[in-house]
Order: structure tokens, then C-alpha cells, then sequence
């Protein structure tokens, strides 16, 4: 993640505009609907202007695109039926970790700083910030609670666009967040210029090898990258007659077994063919969220190998084959979807 962070902004192609045509371009791409136009145009132009990045037509649409998809233009975005939401995953991660549900639901009942019990205000939340700041009471109250527990807040994508509060925080150590910081960063990506901030640059700056903006709206469901790393197993698995699932993930995630992941095991099948060694091989895999891998001689060498098996060209870029999971999805939802479902807002708003 820092090494993406790390990469300079994509410049999106084009002539250079002025601050009144940038501006006038982000007020013909909102929605009619848009209460207080100009602060959305006011945050949304700088989002693109402090990280130098060129608000054409299309890229301005990609940002709104995902707005309309992740909050509607709420900075706060209601949740229907979060308090119960909320309930229901406290009791699954008390019973996951074996601590008694009695001895949950009693530390619930006891009374916050502003008189009310943490479950009284559960029950009354409406928004993640709501259940945020409840969480950051809780342990404000528990002696050494913000040494131990300030990390492992819940509410982990935030702001009208629901920007992971991980990537914020790495993004922020690598290029200095420009407005003043209040309380933490993870705090800052609850406002609407943290959140566009962040959002605009995990959207558009990285320069991945897509020719559509599909891809980077399923990036943005599934991590920079993962529409390349899918493509890149999908010819993995003609190179090698494996069947793979193209995730995007060419790793295993940190605190997962210490054991090679599909990718990387299907690798080794054709190391030989490939001359490479496993070390090559897991090093190369390791630069698989940034650009450099696209020059590795394992990304190079699978494609040659791949379109040899095939007969024909494959693409560079795959929508990740991945479902969807979290407390407040209730139906099969997966990152096809979600990517097609920005994509359509994006057709229509280059319509506007």
C-alpha cells in the first residue's frame, strides 16, 4: 500500500485547464439533485488541484460517479437499520472470541459521557460516524482503552466515499494531507474534503495499464491494481492449465498461513518453463500492488507463455472475481456489480 502511495499521480491526459473551466466542468457533471453545489465543487476541484491531477470531463464523472454510489452526495450517509446492524455483529465478534454475551451486553449498559448508555445510543445510531464516536467513547473510558484499542475501531471505510481509513492513513505518510488535522486522519476521512481528498486519489492516482474506467471502479471496490493482478492470473492459469480464481489478490494476506497462496503455487508448476526460481517468483509477487510488477520477468514471462498456449492476445486488465461480504450486505453482491454499477452513473453522467 505505501508503494502505491509512493507513485506519482496520474496525469489523466490532456490540455491543462484553467480554475474557472475545471470548475465549470464539476458543475455540469453533478447531479441536479446536489444540495450546497458549491461546497462539493469547492472540495471536489481541490481534491484534483493539490494532487496535480487534471480534472477532464471523464475523470471528474469517475468521481462522481463513485460519489453517487457510495453515499449519494451524503457526507454523512444514513444507514437503514444500523443500530441493529450493529448489535448483531457485536454479538458475532463476542462469540468468535469467546467472550461471554452477558458480559458484552452488561459493559453496554453502562452510561456514557453524555449521560446515555453505549446501547441506548447503538440503538439510535443512524450513521458510521455515530457508531464510531460511540466506539471512540467506549474506550476513552477504559483505562489504557486508546493505547490498546484505538486501532481496531470497527468503522473502517468512512465519508461520502467510503474511503478505507488503512489507505488514508499510509497515503497521508507518504504525501502530507493538506488540511489541518483536528483530531486524526481516520477522523479527517469523515469530512467531505477528507474523504474526496482521499477518495480522488485512490481512484485516479496510479497509472495502471486500463483502457476503460470500469477497471478502476472495480480497483476501487477491490484495491489498486487488482483488475491487472486478475487479468495477470488469468493468463497464469492458460499458462499452466491450473484453474484459478481471478481475485486479484497474488498474496496472501498478512496473519494467513505461512504457506504460498494458488497464485504463487501455480507459479512454481511452471517456474522451469519460465526460468525463474521461487525466490523471483515471491518477490515479484510481493511488488503486485504497485506498477513495478508489470516489468517483472514474471508478469512478462506468463503473458508471452499464456498468449503462446492461446493462440491470441489476452487482456491486461480483468474485473476481479470476487463476492462481497460485510454487516450491512444482505444480498449476493459482488465486484462485477459494483464496478458496472459506477460504470453506468459514469455513462450518465458524461450524458449531463
Amino acid at each position: 500500500m505505501a508503494s502505491c502511495a509512493s507513485e506519482p499521480p496520474s496525469a489523466g491526459g490532456g490540455p491543462a485547464q484553467s480554475p474557472a473551466q475545471a470548475r465549470a466542468v464539476i458543475e455540469e457533471s453533478l447531479p441536479k439533485v446536489v444540495s450546497d453545489r458549491t461546497g462539493w465543487i469547492n472540495d471536489i476541484y481541490a481534491g484534483f488541484s493539490v494532487q496535480k491531477l487534471e480534472p477532464t470531463r471523464k475523470n471528474v464523472c469517475a468521481v462522481v460517479a463513485e460519489i453517487e454510489q457510495e453515499s449519494n452526495f451524503q457526507v454523512d450517509p444514513l444507514v437503514p437499520g444500523l443500530g441493529s446492524i450493529a448489535r448483531r455483529e457485536i454479538d458475532t465478534r463476542a462469540q468468535r472470541t469467546g467472550v461471554p454475551l452477558l458480559i458484552v451486553h452488561g459493559a453496554l449498559d453502562l452510561r456514557s459521557a453524555n449521560g446515555r448508555t453505549y446501547s441506548e445510543r447503538i440503538d439510535a445510531a443512524r450513521t458510521e460516524k455515530d457508531l464510531s464516536d460511540i466506539y471512540e467513547d467506549f474506550i476513552g473510558a477504559i483505562p489504557l482503552g486508546r493505547t490498546l484499542f484505538a486501532g481496531l475501531n470497527p468503522i473502517r471505510t468512512r465519508g461520502p466515499m467510503q474511503v478505507n481509513i488503512a489507505y488514508a492513513n499510509e497515503y497521508a505518510a507518504i504525501r502530507p494531507y493538506p488540511y489541518p488535522v483536528k483530531v486524526s486522519i481516520a477522523d479527517e476521512v469523515f469530512t467531505r474534503h477528507g474523504s474526496l481528498y482521499f477518495g480522488i486519489a485512490h481512484l485516479l492516482a496510479y497509472e495502471p495499464p486500463y483502457d476503460a474506467y470500469i477497471f478502476r471502479f472495480a480497483d476501487f471496490n477491490a484495491g489498486q491494481y487488482a483488475s491487472r493482478n486478475a487479468a495477470f492470473q488469468n493468463a497464469l492459469g492458460r499458462a499452466s492449465g491450473l484453474p484459478l480464481v481471478p481475485d486479484g489478490a497474488l498474496l496472501l494476506d498478512k496473519g494467513e498461513a505461512n504457506s504460498p497462496g494458488e497464485t504463487e503455487l501455480a507459479l512454481r508448476t511452471v517456474a522451469a518453463r519460465l526460468n525463474l526460481d521461487e525466490s523471483e517468483i515471491h518477490s515479484a509477487l510481493e511488488r503486485g500492488k504497485t506498477r513495478d510488477f508489470e516489468q517483472s520477468n514474471v508478469y512478462v514471462r506468463v503473458f508471452a507463455l499464456a498468449e503462446h498456449v492461446a493462440k491470441h492476445p489476452l487482456p491486461r486488465a480483468v474485473i476481479p472475481t470476487i463476492t462481497l461480504h460485510g454487516p450491512k450486505i444482505s444480498r449476493r453482491l459482488t465486484t462485477s456489480w459494483y464496478a458496472h454499477r459506477v460504470d453506468g452513473r459514469f455513462e450518465q453522467c458524461l450524458h449531463r
